[in-house]
């Protein structure tokens, strides 16, 4: 039993390397879309290129210290014998020791200092101005520009730089899309601001980051980054304020159920040509997202249906109140907003 004890105990040592190794590969190996390791933004780039540059001189740190903690584990365990002399006030030691960490630091703390000037540096001039509201919980886009509102998927133009303006309605959110860029708190009476070029197309998932209540964690959002000429079809199909109306007799029906005030639809929420609520997310153009209820649900027939006739049973805590809708009358609904592109 002695002979196994030795050769077990002299990998000790070696067991938090490997735990971080086998950590490092299981993140690598799940591909996880929100992956702030994969950028396709300048800020991102910056950041990354930071994040990398401390990251090896934090593995130089550990193989050096770590190193002498194993051959010195190797070399002197078990030995038997007197103590070894103990050695007070070596100069050359204690001033090794002093300069090697103030150097690291240096090299540390000038990149960092250096990055957060280019990063927080105003927009170029001619940056899309997007302004973001958050609420409690899903996401309001604006652009000024265009004279457009939507909400929980944000696109931008790829090659442009895009100013984000944040605000909140309510109370402290975090807005953050990994593969764009750096996460900004969304805080109540204050402004602030966050900006990037996009250099890839894609879609790209995104999360608020700061804890805000029951559905945190359903409060999700898509970046899509647009071809140029992609962008300026999307921004012309959300500027159409003139729908053709659904000649389908179900969505219809969806459509003289949705302008009753007494289902409230039209009451909280904006619908070009129907209603101009404000109290929920802008649905002139639903049918036309990805998702709905903040990327709970896929954006489908049957999940609209689900989602009209009991938001709190798929989106805990959802503001959206449960109104009294039919199942006959569920079906009318996502027939009618499923139409409106």
């Amino acid at each position: 039993m002695s002979s196994l004890r030795h050769p077990i105990r002299r990998l000790l040592p070696f067991l938090p390397l490997a735990f971080l190794i086998f950590q490092i590969g299981s993140a690598w190996a799940a591909g996880f879309p929100q992956n702030t390791l994969d950028p396709t933004t300048d800020f991102g780039h910056k950041t990354h290129w930071l994040f990398t540059d401390i990251l090896w001189w934090e593995v130089g740190i550990f193989v050096l210290v770590e190193g002498a903690l194993v051959v010195a584990l190797l070399r002197f365990m078990g030995r038997k014998g007197p103590d070894p002399e103990q050695i007070h006030g070596h100069t050359g030691v204690e001033v090794a020791w002093t300069l090697a960490p103030a150097m690291i630091l240096v090299f540390i703390g000038v990149p960092t200092v250096m990055t957060i000037f280019r990063t927080q540096a105003a927009p170029p001039k001619n940056s899309l101005e997007i302004q973001v509201i958050g609420h409690q919980w899903w996401w309001e886009f604006r652009y000024p520009q265009y004279g457009i509102v939507t909400a929980n998927e944000v696109h931008l133009p790829q090659g442009r730089p895009v100013h984000f303006v944040l605000n909140s309605a309510d109370i402290i959110h975090s807005f953050w899309i990994p593969r764009l860029g750096g996460k900004r708190d969304v805080i109540p009476t204050r402004t602030n601001h966050l900006w990037w070029t996009a250099d890839s197309v894609g879609v790209m998932p995104g999360q608020c980051a700061e804890f805000c209540g029951t559905s945190h964690a359903n409060m999700r959002l898509l970046g899509v980054v647009d071809s140029p000429s992609d962008f300026d079809a999307w921004v012309a199909a959300e500027k159409d304020t003139l729908p053709v109306p659904p000649s389908d007799s179900l969505a219809l029906e969806g459509a003289k159920i949705f302008a009753n005030p007494g289902k409230l639809c039209s009451t909280c929420h904006t619908m070009n040509g129907v209603s101009a609520g404000v109290v929920g997310p802008n649905l002139s153009h639903v049918g036309s997202r990805r998702y709905i209820a903040a990327g709970v649900l896929e954006n489908t027939p049957t999940n609209i249906a689900r989602w009209v006739q009991n938001p709190p049973a798929v989106k805990p805590g959802a503001l959206m109140p449960v109104i009294g809708i039919s199942p006959d009358e569920a079906r009318a609904l996502a027939a009618y907003l499923t139409t409106r592109k």
